[in-house]
């Protein structure tokens, strides 16, 4: 029998295994073989019926995914005991979990194909954010961060979502088409510099979505973000032709913030905003730009509003973009980072290493992407293989 270290190993007899099924617990007698030149032993029969790093049937394993990308381990172990008489401790949830996230997660980097071969719509939106993600303190050890002592408690995680919003709601504004989303997240890094001989990390994936989705075949690509300066400099790299909108919510909440801080009579600070915004969906932004500025010289908030205005200031032509019929708004981005990351890796009293962080959003991004079952059908090809 050859091993996978590329000598022959020799037959050392029958082991039993017991593992979960769907049918309950089972025992197997498989045969086992031994390499004597690298020292190792496999059953060939485990990797036929994926059993190799499990004790769970593909079944069960599945099962595992479904409810551990939903809940917590604890209550996934007891859905699966509710709901399929299937007993998995939750420690066991936990591991079963974590290895299936990480092949996800090294199965999203080597495939490429396009999810869909049938026409595009005109219009592809890519949306990119950031949100946080409590963490074990060992995976926060001089990391800079926003508490009062300057320490972290979070690590975030990077998010790429991709849709097409041909539908319209009954103002004739742009909706998110049903089934359009896929999403992609990490805890990892997207900085790059200009010296750097690859692109980040997240940069990289970004393209990968891209790629799968086809973006650059659409007529129209839009990049939709918030502020934050590292968004704007992976459109800048890979998408240049690409229409890139500053979400309008974003704008908006950064002046209505700001009147707070200017003025101490909530009345005057809302009838102060109310006018900013007026001016912005208007396009009145020299207005809007020369408002904020009377403030730049007493205000530090007013200064640093202005600049982020200055700088995005080809972002937030809203009139034009609404003309156009896109979206100015990143919603579905927004929802993303709630329903992607926040629903399942924000709960009370979760604390998470960055390996199985990644796992679990690994997992969650393909269930919700409707890309799990062509995981799967590749994971079961390359084990029949």
């Amino acid at each position: 029998m050859p091993c996978r270290c590329g000598h022959a190993a020799r037959y050392a007899g029958r082991r039993s295994k017991t593992f979960e099924s769907a049918l309950g617990r089972l025992a197997l007698e498989r045969a086992y073989y031994h390499c004597a030149a690298c020292g190792e032993g496999f059953y060939p029969r485990d990797r036929q019926l994926g059993l190799e790093n499990f004790s769970l049937s593909p079944a069960v394993t599945r099962m595992v995914a479904s409810v551990a990308a939903l809940v917590s381990f604890q209550e996934g172990s007891q859905l699966l005991e509710e709901l399929a008489g299937v007993r998995v401790e939750a420690k066991q949830v936990e591991r079963a979990a974590e290895a299936l996230g990480a092949e996800i997660a090294s199965d999203e980097k080597q495939n490429l194909e396009p999810l869909s071969t049938g026409a595009l719509p005109p219009t592809l939106y890519l949306g990119l954010d950031g949100t946080g993600v409590p963490m074990r303190p060992s995976e926060l050890k001089g990391r800079a961060g926003k508490q009062p002592d300057g320490s972290a408690k979070t690590r975030e995680v990077k998010l790429c979502t991709v849709w097409s919003a041909e539908s319209r709601d009954q103002q004739n504004r742009p909706v998110r088409d049903e089934g359009s989303v896929t999403y992609t997240a990490a805890i990892e890094s997207a900085a790059t510099l200009d010296t750097d001989p690859v692109a980040s990390d997240f940069t990289q994936r970004v393209l990968r979505e891209a790629t799968r989705r086809r973006l650059t075949q659409a007529q129209r690509q839009v990049v939709i973000g918030d502020g934050a300066p590292w968004i704007w400099k992976i459109p800048q790299e890979l998408f240049p032709r690409a229409i890139q909108i500053v979400d309008k919510f974003h704008v908006k909440e950064h002046l209505s913030q700001l009147a707070k801080l200017l003025y101490s009579d909530p009345a005057q600070a809302k009838r102060w905003a109310a006018h900013r915004h007026a001016e912005l969906d208007s396009g009145r932004f020299a207005d809007l730009l020369r408002a904020v500025r009377r403030h730049a010289d007493s205000s530090e908030d007013a200064r640093k509003c202005f600049q982020y205005l200055h700088r995005n200031r080809e972002r937030m032509r809203y009139p034009q973009f609404e003309a156009q019929g896109l979206c100015t708004g990143s919603g579905v981005v927004e929802a993303a980072c709630k329903g992607v990351v926040g629903t399942r890796l924000k709960r009370s009293g979760m604390r998470w290493s960055v390996r199985g962080a990644n796992a679990i959003i690994a997992l969650r991004c393909s269930k919700l992407s409707g890309t799990f079952q062509d995981f799967w059908e590749r994971r079961s090809e390359r084990r029949a293989a």
